[in-house]
């Protein structure tokens, strides 16, 4: 039976990875070995067929021995343990939530929906690095994959409303103690008569600009706000977050030519699921009735939603995504721009298939 060794498994996305894997009776497969570093030693979380005891995440020679390394812990554990693991001449296979790896030209960006084939031709050729792609990417992909699938996109914007957990647990439960703070300060207000809606307003934004208002993660307000930028500067004046989308997502489809695209990332007050609005410019004309039949029938979790009000409103909304498989796609309609111009609006989880959900499948078509 193969070892696998699970690293970051307390986090947020290895937390929804061991529950998925349990759900769907993973273990049974492997023999797993979960590793940390705080609880190196203490005993082990029971799953089927999981060494008894947590393993020192730190130690070289505790995950040489493991067959599969999956790790959850972030960009700064892969950057100090990869090459070391590597240098000790390990030859196992690594499985990386975090970014530090996904450009990397012998790693593969993972997402078997849509690249099965690239991910398969890696396990035949000794390939043995597999990266999750950024999470907007993913779902970006699972969403539109019937597009990319028939080469109809020219070029598309994708502009993101993403989630405050996307920044990690501290950020998410920030995001709460905001809301608190202001729900304390609106029960106040409230109780005055002489308080109408202008008149809280002005007094919570105020509040929002105070030195007492948590926002030590932030660094500003997200509740009542939102903030028009994610990661760090590249050049042209993009952040690092919208890069992503064209480099990450050329690599994943294995494109001969670059489809350009970029857009604007924003970090909205939803605690989970990332959504996404569209222009997508076709490189010819098709009627809408076959856009909406593509984008339908790519993969199973797709879910299309009609353009209209309420089927919107009910379900392309994190209220009716989060803690699912679901992506689902609406808003489709041709732009005035021209017939070749589409507009469209996806939503997904961005810890499910935005993180998690690539990399388990990954595991069990590596363990075939």
């Amino acid at each position: 039976m193969k070892k696998v060794g699970i690293i970051g498994w307390r986090g947020m996305v290895g937390s929804v990875l061991m529950d998925r894997m349990a759900q769907e009776g993973d273990f049974q497969g492997f023999k797993s070995y979960l590793f940390s570093t705080s609880l190196k030693g203490e005993k082990a979380p029971i799953y089927p067929n999981t060494h008894d005891t947590v393993l020192d995440s730190n130690s070289i020679e505790e995950l040489s021995d493991m067959d599969f390394i999956v790790t959850c812990q972030g960009g700064d554990y892969t950057k100090d343990i990869h090459p070391k693991l590597r240098s000790a001449g390990w030859n196992g296979l690594w499985i990386d939530a975090a970014s530090a790896l996904r450009m990397k030209e012998d790693a593969i960006i993972v997402l078997d929906p849509v690249n099965s084939s690239q991910i398969e031709q890696g396990l035949n050729n000794g390939v043995k690095d597999y990266i999750g792609g950024n999470c907007t990417v993913s779902l970006m992909l699972m969403g539109l994959g019937g597009l990319f699938k028939e080469g109809l996109v020219d070029w598309m914007s994708s502009m993101t409303y993403q989630a405050a957990s996307g920044a990690g647990a501290r950020n998410m439960l920030e995001l709460l103690s905001q809301m608190n703070h202001i729900g304390e300060k609106y029960n106040l207000l409230k109780s005055d008569p002489a308080n109408g809606a202008l008149e809280i307003e002005t007094s919570l934004a105020t509040e929002l600009k105070g030195n007492s208002f948590p926002k030590d993660m932030f660094g500003y307000p997200l509740a009542l706000s939102l903030l028009p930028w994610i990661d760090v500067p590249v050049e042209g004046g993009q952040s690092k977050e919208e890069w992503k989308a064209q480099v990450e997502a050329n690599k994943i489809l294995g494109t001969q030519k670059i489809i350009p695209i970029d857009g604007t990332c924003v970090r909205v007050g939803a605690l989970r699921c990332h959504s996404q609005g569209f222009t997508i410019k076709l490189n010819k004309s098709v009627d809408l009735k076959t856009v909406e039949d593509l984008i339908a029938n790519h993969n199973d979790w797709v879910e299309f939603v009609p353009n209209e009000k309420e089927m919107t409103l009910s379900k392309l909304t994190p209220t009716y995504t989060s803690g699912t498989l679901k992506i689902p796609v609406g808003r489709v309609r041709k732009m005035t721009l021209g017939d070749q111009y589409l507009n469209a609006f996806s939503i997904g989880d961005q810890l499910l298939w935005g993180a998690a959900e690539p990399l388990r499948r990954t595991l069990l078509m590596a363990l075939k």
